[in-house]
């Protein structure tokens, strides 16, 4: 996979002589014990966030990526799609795990059985809004109960002493609108030993309609000393850079933007070290990013899962390309990885 983007440069769309400088979102960031590359982030996503992925971000310049989220029961991790949620194999440090669940025992159990397969961040999540999550009482269900919340937090934070490792939480801004708790939950974090506070502008009622509102989380950056992310809209280099200074937030995270669009940690990099924007890959780069991410898939889960794990990814890389309708109706039929991959190759070949 290709460490950079040989890509003619666009002129800088803003005039700001401070990007010519390091850039804050570039610098270093210390989380617990452990230290981040740089401050641009991977959002854990169901069903996109695995390790192939993760690893392929990393290659464009993210610094850190979260995992897909594993429940905290324990005894569904034998599981095919918990097994492979669980592979950090081949994974960049730091490494980091999401675990869910409403049970602060089970919690913690979850939380040390992730670190002894290897993760060394554990995430808790407190912001997924599917309705499958909050029907159990978790995810961003859990911010209408902050005790619970605290219990949450305390005994994962507890369970992983041993370990020196840190707890980062990722929630949003409240559960409803009119209810929007962030800054008290945030407090409750920083009370209870998290490392880090993610904040998506959105509350659990929002799901991902409207735009993120940023208000909230500026507010939470000014009353705690935890670092603090901003989560939700990040879409371009512009918009982190708008972000960041709306918010003061330590780090910025991405999350649907980068489906089909890995290169844009390299995109925001360039932007924050230069003022100047780097375009999307032509065909002929784009068709070597796609198959090298289809072999990494297929690599990682075998013939059945990877051709049809591939399918969502196939159709986000070729959005907007002329012709692509038509050619992903026939991908979505193959039934094999050779078949797909052939059927891949043989389409950008038509456009190169």
């Amino acid at each position: 996979m290709p460490n950079s983007l040989r890509m003619p440069l666009i002129k800088p769309l803003v005039e700001d002589s401070q990007m010519l400088d390091t850039h804050a979102l570039l610098q270093p960031l210390k989380i617990g014990n452990l230290t981040l590359d740089n401050r641009l982030m991977v959002a854990p996503m169901a069903g996109v966030t695995d390790n192939p992925f993760r690893r392929l971000c990393k290659s464009f310049g993210a610094g850190h990526a979260v995992s897909e989220m594993m429940t905290a029961d324990t005894t569904l991790y034998a599981r095919k799609k918990s097994l492979f949620r669980a592979n950090f194999d081949g994974e960049i440090a730091p490494i980091s795990a999401q675990i869910a669940g409403a049970d602060p025992d089970k919690l913690g159990e979850a939380a040390r059985y992730q670190l002894d397969n290897g993760a060394q961040i554990i995430d808790i999540n407190m912001g997924c809004p599917a309705k499958k999550v909050c029907r159990k009482l978790a995810g961003s269900a859990l911010l209408k109960d902050e005790d619970l919340v605290a219990r949450l937090l305390y005994k994962t934070v507890e369970a992983v002493q041993d370990y020196d490792a840190p707890v980062k939480l990722k929630t949003r801004i409240g559960y409803d609108l009119g209810h929007e708790n962030i800054v008290r939950v945030a407090k409750l974090a920083e009370e209870e030993g998290i490392a880090a506070i993610a904040i998506h502008g959105r509350t659990r009622d929002e799901k991902y309609g409207g735009t993120a509102r940023y208000e909230l989380i500026k507010t939470v950056k000014e009353s705690v000393s935890i670092p603090v992310i901003a989560n939700g809209d990040i879409d371009s280099p512009q918009k982190a850079v708008t972000v960041h200074k709306q918010t003061g937030c330590d780090a910025v995270m991405i999350g649907r933007a980068a489906q089909g669009k890995p290169w844009l940690f390299k995109q925001i990099a360039h932007y924050l070290q230069t003022g100047e924007a780097l375009p999307d890959p032509n065909l002929s780069l784009l068709k070597t990013i796609v198959l090298g991410h289809l072999d990494e898939l297929y690599a990682f889960y075998g013939e059945y899962s990877g051709c049809r794990i591939a399918r969502k990814h196939i159709a986000w890389y070729t959005s907007g390309i002329p012709n692509s309708n038509e050619f992903r109706q026939a991908m979505y039929g193959e039934e094999t990885t050779a078949g797909q991959y052939r059927a891949v190759e043989r389409f950008f070949e038509k456009q190169v």
